[in-house]
């Protein structure tokens, strides 16, 4: 026979409410007759609990004397003086997990200030503008060619296959230009 619900609530230094949730959800097995086995208990809810969660330990009571055959008892409990060894492992998870989750609500606000674009749009921009430049200057020399032609007195054709020449190169030249967005 263990504990009642309250009793058990008590023990652990939770409300009720706590306990009938954690039995509820199988976090602490209760006996057939509806009570809890409290070291049963209390070993299920330190290995199922969030150390996040954990309450913190209750603070120490004023000094008494305690004669030193009492203090090396071998019956009394062992003090646990230390986290378990996951404790620093979610402590860092969970580090991490709020850096991350503070990286994209900035993100997310510079978005809808639009400070940041998306890359691939910046990309797409930037070609199609190159494209279009690099278009407008392929076809200059066929619509200019024949009135610079006829202003210094030259073949028509000569001057249009001289100004694709020499646009045609400096376009190459434009070519090798990367944009980087980084």
């Amino acid at each position: 026979m263990g504990l009642s619900i309250r009793a058990y609530a008590r023990h652990r230094g939770v409300s009720h409410v706590s306990v009938l949730r954690a039995a509820k959800a199988g976090r602490i097995p209760q006996e057939p007759d509806g009570t809890i086995d409290p070291a049963k208990a209390d070993a299920a809810w330190d290995a199922q609990t969030d150390p996040a969660r954990k309450a913190p330990p209750p603070a120490p009571e004023k000094a008494t004397l305690i004669p030193p055959a009492i203090q090396a008892s071998p019956s009394l409990p062992p003090q646990r003086d230390s986290l378990p060894s996951t404790g620093a492992n979610f402590t860092q998870a969970r580090t991490a997990h709020e850096v991350a989750k503070a990286q994209k609500a900035r993100i997310q606000v510079q978005r809808l200030k639009d400070e940041v674009i998306d890359r691939a749009n910046a990309l797409a921009l930037v070609f199609k503008l190159a494209r279009q430049e690099r278009d407008a200057w392929v076809g200059w020399p066929a619509r200019v060619a024949g009135l610079m032609a006829a202003e210094i007195g030259i073949d028509p054709h000569v001057m249009q296959v001289l100004l694709e020449t020499h646009v045609r190169a400096h376009l190459n030249e434009l070519a090798d230009i990367k944009p980087d967005f980084r």
